[in-house]
C-alpha cells in the first residue's frame, strides 16, 4: 500500500512540475518591452511536440503549413527545448474569441498555438491564412513569441505574406529584424497547402540577450 502510494505521489509531482516549468521565477522579459508576451506561459498541461494545428485549420478555405528550423546564437546548431508560441486573426481579421476566454486569450483569442523544438531544432504548424484588421491598412500576420529554456523571453517580428497589397519596406526588409529573419514568407502550393518556411537564430538583435 505504501509502495502504491509513493508511486501516485511521484506521479503527482512530476505532472504539476511538468505544468509549471516556466513558472518557478526563473523567466526574464529581453528585448524590450513586450505586452502580451507572457501569454507564451499559458500553456498549461498541454504536452508540447515539435509540430501543432492551430483551431479552425480543418474548417478553413485556404489552410497554410509554416516551418523552420531555431539555431542557437551561433546560427548553425540546432536549437531544443525552445517554445514557440503563436496567435493570429481569423480569415475577416478578427482575434476571434468564443466566450469564456481567461488570461491573454482574452485579447489573442483562440487561434494560437504552442510548440517545442526536438534535438533537430525544427517546429512546424498549421493553421489557416489570417485577414487584414478591417478598415485599416496593416498587412495579415502572426505573432511569434519565443521562450528559451533558461528562462529568457521575447518577441520577434510577425510572419507577414508576400504578395500583401498592405506591405511596406518595414516588413519586406526590417532594419536589424529579432530573429535574424525579416518574417516575410512566400507560400508555396503543396496539395491543398500554402507552405512557408522561416528559420530563427536565438537573440539575434535581441537587446540585453544573454547567451
Amino acid at each position: 500500500m505504501r509502495s502504491l502510494l509513493l508511486i501516485y505521489f511521484v506521479i503527482f509531482v512530476c505532472h504539476y512540475s511538468c505544468s509549471q516549468t516556466w513558472n518557478d521565477g526563473n523567466a526574464k522579459l529581453v528585448g524590450g518591452p513586450c505586452e502580451g508576451c507572457e501569454a507564451i506561459f499559458e500553456y498549461g498541461n498541454k504536452i508540447l511536440n515539435n509540430v501543432d494545428t492551430l483551431p479552425d485549420f480543418n474548417t478553413s478555405e485556404i489552410k497554410i503549413k509554416v516551418m523552420g528550423t531555431i539555431y542557437q546564437a551561433d546560427g548553425r546548431t540546432p536549437a531544443s527545448g525552445i517554445i514557440l508560441y503563436i496567435y493570429q486573426t481569423d480569415q475577416h481579421g478578427i482575434y476571434a474569441t468564443k466566450g469564456g476566454e481567461i488570461g491573454w486569450a482574452k485579447r489573442h483569442g483562440y487561434i494560437r498555438g504552442w510548440i517545442k523544438t526536438g534535438e533537430d531544432g525544427k517546429y512546424t504548424f498549421y493553421t489557416l491564412k489570417p485577414g487584414s484588421y478591417p478598415g485599416r491598412i496593416t498587412p495579415a500576420h502572426i505573432h511569434p513569441t519565443i521562450l528559451e529554456p533558461n528562462g529568457q523571453y521575447y518577441w520577434l517580428g510577425a510572419y507577414h505574406f508576400t504578395g500583401d497589397e498592405f506591405l511596406t519596406e518595414k516588413e519586406i526588409s526590417p532594419y536589424l529584424p529579432r530573429g535574424g529573419s525579416s518574417g516575410l514568407l512566400e507560400l508555396q502550393k503543396e496539395g491543398n497547402l500554402l507552405v512557408g518556411k522561416r528559420d530563427f537564430i536565438l537573440g539575434k538583435n535581441i537587446a540585453n540577450y544573454r547567451n
